[in-house]
């Protein structure tokens, strides 16, 4: 990830790196984001980051985007411009400065920062850090089912043929 693509517009979604995972954060002009923040997430939080699942509730803060990315690598990710047509900048804008300070309901799973940003964008909470590690669990689900039945069909042939063995 590039610290810089291009400078951040107003609205535009900022993918921050955390190493295990992406926190996300709207960009709102003069150098700020808005952002939903468990509180364990920081920039500096380290280990302790991946915390944040287990934090039910979180707050809604604005901050200066250097201070939310601190030595992680980050770019502008609109991620969704190709699905959903993003909302008028102003009414992004108002909604975010809306929420800052306040606490809200946080899940990693259906309530989490990245759906924060795209419902702020879109007027729809997405997750694609979600739906693909929903997706990457479920391939490695069916894979290790696989290779069970694999596995079972391997010793069943030659318990079979360790039987014919002992038979003739």
């Amino acid at each position: 990830m590039a610290k810089y693509e291009k400078k951040p517009e107003p609205g535009d979604l900022i993918e921050i790196s955390r190493g295990l995972y992406q926190h996300w954060a709207i960009y709102v002009g003069e150098g700020y984001v808005i952002h939903l923040a468990p509180p364990s997430e920081h920039a500096q939080a380290g280990a302790n980051r991946i915390m944040s699942v287990l934090h039910e509730r979180a707050t809604v803060k604005k901050e200066q985007l250097y201070e939310v990315v601190g030595n992680n690598d980050y770019r502008i990710n609109n991620l969704l411009d190709e699905k959903y047509k993003p909302r008028p900048v102003r009414e992004i804008l108002q909604d975010a400065h809306s929420f800052v300070g306040k606490e809200r309901t946080y899940s990693v799973f259906t309530k989490n920062c990245e759906h924060f940003v795209t419902e702020l964008r879109y007027g729809k909470p997405q997750s694609r850090q979600v739906q693909d590690a929903v997706r990457t669990v479920a391939a490695g689900a069916g894979a290790g089912l696989g290779i069970g039945i694999i596995a079972y069909a391997v010793a069943t042939f030659l318990g079979s043929k360790d039987k014919e063995k002992q038979t003739q």
